[in-house]
C-alpha cells in the first residue's frame, strides 16, 4: 500500500463503522503513505496514525453514554448537541489520551477537510504543515451546521467538511494517488435526498450565500461524488469497503450495543475483503 491513499468519509455516529476497518487495519501493520477524510473519519484516522489500537471503541462505544458527550442537555446549554469542548479536549487530553508524539513523529500524512462558510470552498489542512493544530481541525471539520458552533481558524470561518466534499477522493486524485481504498459509511443503494429544511438554511445562514448554495445543493454533491467513486471502483482506481446492508445507526446514535456490532461490523468487512483489496494492490 505504499503508493496508494486512504479516503474516509463522514457520516457523525456512522464513523464508528470506519473505526472498525481501521481497527482490522491496525491489526494487520495495514498503513498507507497518505490518509484523507472529512468530519468523523478523519477523526477515526487520528488513533490509527498514532497507532493507538482500541481507543477508537472506547470512545464511541464507551464514552457515548456520558451526556457530556452527545445530548440534547449539551445543546439547550451552549448549542452544541455534540459536546465539542468534551470530544476534542477532555478525552484526548485527561480521559482517553491521545498520543500527539507518536502522531507527529508517524510518516503518514493526514488532510482534514472543511468547510469554509464564507467562501463555500472545502479548505484542506496537513499535518505536516507548520503550525497543524489537530484539536481545531478536527472540530472544524466535524461542526455540524445548526447543532454546532463555527470554528474561526486561521482566519477563515469554518464548518463540517462532508457538507463541500463528503468523499475526498478527489483531492487524494490531486495530491498524486491515483491509486485509493475508499471506506464509506453508506451502503452502495444510498442517495441523498433534497433538503427539506431550505428556508431554515436561508434563515439561519443568509448572510453566507455561497454556503447557502452548497447547503442547497448537498444532496447533488454528495451523489455525484458516490457516482464517482462507483466509476473509479470499475476501472480499478478505487477499493471501495462499505457496508452491505443499510446501517441501523443514525447520525447521532447514543446506544452503545448498537455503535458495538456496527464496529464489529466494519472489522469483520474489512477482515473479509482483506484478500481481495491485497490482489488489487498487486494489479
Amino acid at each position: 500500500m505504499n503508493s496508494m491513499g486512504l479516503v474516509l468519509e463522514g457520516g457523525g455516529m456512522r464513523g464508528v463503522y470506519t473505526a472498525g476497518v481501521l481497527e482490522f487495519f491496525a491489526e494487520q501493520d495495514l498503513y498507507f503513505p497518505y490518509t484523507v477524510g472529512v468530519s468523523a473519519g478523519a477523526c477515526m484516522a487520528t488513533s490509527y496514525l498514532s497507532k493507538q489500537r482500541g481507543r477508537n471503541k472506547v470512545i464511541n462505544t464507551d464514552w457515548v453514554k456520558d451526556p457530556r458527550y452527545i445530548s440534547w442537555r449539551n445543546f439547550w446549554k451552549s448549542g452544541q448537541l455534540f459536546g465539542m469542548d468534551f470530544i476534542f479536549d477532555e478525552i484526548p487530553n485527561s480521559l482517553v489520551p491521545f498520543d500527539y508524539e507518536t502522531f507527529g513523529q508517524s510518516r503518514e500524512e493526514l488532510v482534514v477537510g472543511t468547510t469554509d462558510i464564507e467562501t463555500g470552498e472545502t479548505v484542506f489542512y496537513r499535518k505536516s504543515e507548520p503550525g497543524f493544530d489537530l484539536a481545531k481541525v478536527l472540530r472544524a471539520s466535524s461542526s455540524l451546521p445548526f447543532i454546532a458552533p463555527i470554528v474561526e481558524y486561521g482566519g477563515r470561518k469554518l464548518l463540517d467538511g462532508g457538507i463541500s466534499d463528503p468523499i475526498p477522493v478527489r483531492q487524494a486524485e490531486q495530491d498524486g494517488y491515483r491509486r485509493n481504498v475508499v471506506i464509506l459509511t453508506r451502503n452502495d443503494e444510498y442517495r441523498k435526498s433534497r433538503n427539506r429544511f431550505s428556508w431554515i438554511v436561508r434563515r439561519v445562514f443568509g448572510k453566507f450565500p455561497k454556503f447557502v448554495k452548497i447547503m442547497l445543493s448537498r444532496h447533488e454533491i454528495y451523489n455525484g461524488t458516490v457516482d464517482y467513486v462507483r466509476k473509479q471502483e470499475k476501472n480499478g482506481s478505487c477499493f471501495v469497503i462499505r457496508p452491505k446492508e443499510p446501517l441501523k445507526v443514525g447520525r447521532m446514535e447514543k446506544d452503545p450495543v448498537k455503535l458495538d456490532a456496527l464496529y464489529m461490523q466494519g472489522y469483520e468487512d474489512a477482515k473479509q475483503l482483506l484478500p481481495a483489496m491485497l490482489a488489487w494492490a498487486e494489479k
